[in-house]
């Protein structure tokens, strides 16, 4: 079953079940995949005209690496919202969006510990040396969908901090 097909389960399993947030969480999931996905036909259909509609609804569909993207960034605006009701003095939105967070983590693969990303990390620098750029630019296809790009930057700047 594909990731895209286990939300789809899981949507229609918690509506049955009343589970209101897991529905809602899942809703706009869905819809920031469908949107993601009609915005990849529209590029591919802008650069190879003549695709018959079957070609171009196959081409568009997303990737499980694309999907877990969509995940991370439904995560990310998240934790930014959580940011701004702390400021605000929220505590219950905050708790609301932990418990989305947490829905969402579901469909990620096991995530990297930060010992694991360190470890990448430091090898990388032994052949590239102390430079920001360069161990992004390699670290990043390799955790890509194991980590978050936010903490896999805090850990490679605290790294060359100390070099």
């Amino acid at each position: 079953m594909s990731l895209k097909e286990k939300i789809e389960e899981d949507l229609k399993r918690a509506m049955k079940e009343k589970r209101e947030r897991e529905v809602s969480v899942l809703r706009l999931l869905k819809n920031a995949i469908f949107l993601k996905e009609k915005e990849k036909r529209y590029k591919i259909f802008s650069q190879k005209k003549g695709m018959s509609e079957e070609e171009l609804e196959k081409e568009s569909q997303l990737s499980e690496k694309e999907i877990i993207e969509v995940i991370f960034g439904e995560i990310k605006k998240r934790r930014e919202a959580i940011l701004e009701f702390e400021k605000g003095k929220r505590e219950d939105l905050v708790k609301k969006e932990k418990e989305e967070i947490e829905i969402l983590k579901k469909y990620l693969p096991e995530q990297l510990s930060e010992k694991e990303i360190r470890k990448l990390a430091k090898e990388i620098m032994e052949r590239v040396g102390p430079d920001f750029k360069k161990v992004m630019k390699e670290i990043i296809p390799k955790v890509r969908g194991r980590a978050e790009g936010e903490l896999v930057s805090k850990i490679v700047k605290e790294l060359i901090s100390r070099k």
